[in-house]
């Protein structure tokens, strides 16, 4: 027996505010490529190199306290932060850079500061030690920014195969819409972006190119359906058809992530957080950015002939 989370099939109209929310869509990127070059991004250890410290204190101290004692060693400029989590103790966060003189050898500085934590704070309890030399992060960059490009290029032509070319586009350009404002409020809100960023970005191009592939597979049933109806109504019916399904999808991933970005702890609340708000905005994407791309280069009605059915509204010269 199935279950829907809508009893009947709605009646919404989703191209009433289309451009209302294509302007929201708008200015988010806007913004962000306004942003990044001001702002920039607080890139992780994994991207700039260094050590990063996830540590237990057994006393609740000033951040000050622990800024001090790193700033005494010669280990690069300290950033310290306070983190939730851990047993009752205070959770520091802790990161350093490489030393312009310590090459791609990261060790010793993760020593030399753990050494300086036992002597000053008797009872420290290290929950995490990430080392990344320069070289290595240098081609993590590279490696992340091409793990995502490729992604994208491949379901654009998975998409091409699958559907037409104008639903290829109107994919991929919502795919990137997501991404694009996640980093925008990572980079806005100074958050820190490391390699679970990436990762949250290709799970959030990978939800959002499933929506969006049920909505269009049941677009192109519908075209085939109901050959004499504007491809704008059949959009919106398309959309009303799958938005029970949507719901459904959306609210069960959602409790598990923002389960995570609750009560996770601070190892992963930068990956919980840059999914939950890609898992809403590649709902809404799916709907009134690739929906509204596609209406507006318009699909060939009839995919029986070769050469008839103009892309648009046009009913070409097919019978029903």
């Amino acid at each position: 027996m199935s279950h829907r989370m809508l009893s009947e099939v709605p009646n919404f109209d989703f191209f009433k505010p289309m451009k209302f929310w294509l302007a929201v869509s708008i200015l988010g990127v806007v913004l962000t490529f306004a942003v990044l070059p001001i702002r920039g991004l607080n890139y992780g250890v994994d991207f700039l190199g260094g050590t990063l410290i996830l540590a237990e204190f057994p006393e609740h101290r000033d951040v000050g306290t622990y800024r001090a004692a790193l700033s005494a060693l010669d280990v690069g400029e300290p950033t310290v932060t306070e983190a939730s989590g851990g047993s009752g103790g205070q959770v520091i966060l802790m990161r350093v850079g490489n030393p312009e003189n310590a090459g791609d050898t990261a060790a010793p500085v993760a020593d030399q500061v753990r050494a300086a934590l036992d002597a000053e704070f008797p009872g420290v309890r290290y929950l995490q030690i990430d080392q990344v030399g320069g070289k290595v992060s240098d081609e993590l960059v590279f490696t992340g920014l091409l793990a995502v490009g490729l992604s994208l290029l491949a379901i654009m032509v998975y998409v091409w195969l699958r559907f037409e070319w104008q639903f290829a586009i109107g994919a991929v350009v919502s795919l990137f819409h997501d991404a694009i404002v996640v980093v925008g409020v990572f980079s806005l809100f100074q958050l820190q972006f490391d390699l679970n960023i990436v990762a949250a970005l290709l799970t959030i191009i990978g939800y959002s190119i499933n929506d969006t592939v049920v909505v269009f597979d049941r677009v192109r049933e519908n075209l085939r359906k109901y050959k004499k109806m504007p491809l704008r109504e059949v959009l919106n019916l398309s959309l009303n058809e799958t938005l029970s399904r949507t719901m459904m999808t959306i609210f069960t991933v959602l409790i598990a992530v923002v389960s995570l970005l609750v009560f996770g702890g601070p190892v992963t609340f930068g990956f919980a957080l840059a999914t939950t708000i890609g898992l809403v905005v590649g709902t809404y994407s799916s709907i009134w950015v690739a929906s509204a791309i596609v209406l507006r280069l318009g699909v060939k009605r009839e995919w029986s002939t070769k050469g008839e059915g103009k892309a648009g509204t046009q009913f070409g010269s097919s019978k029903a």
